[in-house]
């Protein structure tokens, strides 16, 4: 697949600029490790980006791409925590590798976290607009609340994660993290660039006419939702092996709200805007954590409310798109990119009139003097067409 990709005539370098810059990020990342200038808090703020990327890109598969709204993406999180970080912990006693044990319980807690987006979507997708929004919001609440009660999980008291959580002793586990992100934004961008993507959007621009086009409707919204779900299950695994331990807190009606912040901030349908968005709010959370200690942490809500408010205004008032575009990466790099011309570098030129060569001089054509009478005839064609 991927020489096909490389080989098509519609490959483009824009379209790989996000794994450029995540590979980017991951190798200073490294870099500054192995000097040892990299702090633990910013160890982990990098596995929170990561996993918040692939939340956002998996949730704008379903808001962006397919145009249903889902408010329960933080209980297939909450799945994939609990479930698969419980199989790593089992794991763990028999296989030394904590890295083994994360990569076989990203697969058993993400395809766990499809199972349970199959269940949730099959019925729940007949639904439509606020209605589907409140089932997967009650999913999402229901989920939290059973694993909070359920004594292998510790209850209220949530899952200790000790045995398998990733110390300073292991491998970084933001490097596992962005790796998984580079192929789940391969694995998202060609489902979406595929005859499948564009079955997709056409269910979400019209979904009459889609059908009418003989488009399985039904197929593509439970195979979106069941991808998305797995994804959302991968990020919940990332979660419990990062932090001890798991709490049934986290995975709130506030976070699934968070995570479709990011989708809208970064733009519906765009996965380098949910990539950007997915960096910078929590970026946004740890730097208020930093600098409000104590008493003062009660305001990092109010502040973060306030940003977030200022960044969607600043994103869609028409009267600050001038702004917004003459800062835009487009417009940086297109000043970078210009030439510099002064206006006496135009005498310069070579394509000045002057430096033209031309059969008639300049002077001779625009002195010429057209009388009557002396009117161009054309000669008239010989017989045979010549």
């Amino acid at each position: 697949m991927i020489k096909s990709i490389l080989k098509s005539d519609d490959f483009k370098l824009k379209n790989c600029i996000n794994y450029i810059v995540v590979a980017v990020a991951l190798v200073a990342a490294c870099t500054l490790h192995g000097m040892g200038e990299l702090k633990t808090s910013y160890m982990n703020l990098l596995v929170q980006i990561g996993y918040s990327i692939i939340l956002a890109v998996s949730l704008n598969l379903v808001v962006g791409f397919l145009g249903e709204l889902s408010l329960g993406h933080a209980g297939f999180m909450c799945v994939g925590a609990y479930l698969g970080t419980f199989i790593s912990m089992q794991l763990s006693e028999v296989i030394e590798s904590k890295i083994i044990c994360l990569l076989i319980s990203m697969l058993c807690g993400g395809v766990i976290a499809a199972v349970f987006g199959f269940l949730v979507g099959l019925p729940a997708l007949r639904l439509k607009g606020d209605y589907l929004a409140i089932v997967t919001l009650a999913f999402g609440e229901i989920i939290r609340t059973i694993f909070k009660n359920l004594p292998w999980f510790g209850k209220a008291m949530g899952l200790s994660t000790g045995a398998v959580k990733f110390t300073k002793k292991d491998t970084p586990l933001f490097i596992i993290v962005f790796i998984t992100v580079l192929v789940v934004l391969f694995l998202v961008q060609n489902l979406v660039r595929s005859k499948h993507g564009r079955a997709i959007t056409a269910i979400r621009d019209n979904e009459i006419a889609a059908k009418a086009m003989g488009i399985n409707v039904t197929f593509y919204k439970l195979f979106v939702f069941v991808i998305a779900a797995f994804f959302a299950g991968v990020a919940g695994v990332f979660y419990g092996h990062y932090t001890t331990p798991v709490m049934y807190t986290f995975f709130s009606y506030n976070y699934s709200i968070e995570i479709l912040v990011m989708v809208v901030l970064g733009g519906m349908g765009s996965i380098n805007g949910s990539i950007i968005a997915a960096t910078l709010i929590p970026i946004i959370n740890f730097k208020l954590q930093e600098k409000l200690p104590g008493d003062l942490a009660a305001l990092k809500f109010l502040i973060y409310a306030l940003i977030l408010i200022g960044i969607v205004i600043f994103n869609n008032a028409p009267k600050l798109a001038p702004i917004k575009e003459k800062i835009s990466i487009k417009a940086i790099i297109a000043k970078l990119t210009a030439k510099n011309r002064k206006p006496e570098d135009i005498l310069n030129d070579p394509a000045h009139w002057d430096k033209i060569p031309t059969k008639i001089s300049m002077d001779e054509v625009l002195s010429t003097d057209i009388q009557p009478g002396n009117e161009y005839v054309p000669d008239k064609p010989e017989k045979g067409g010549k």
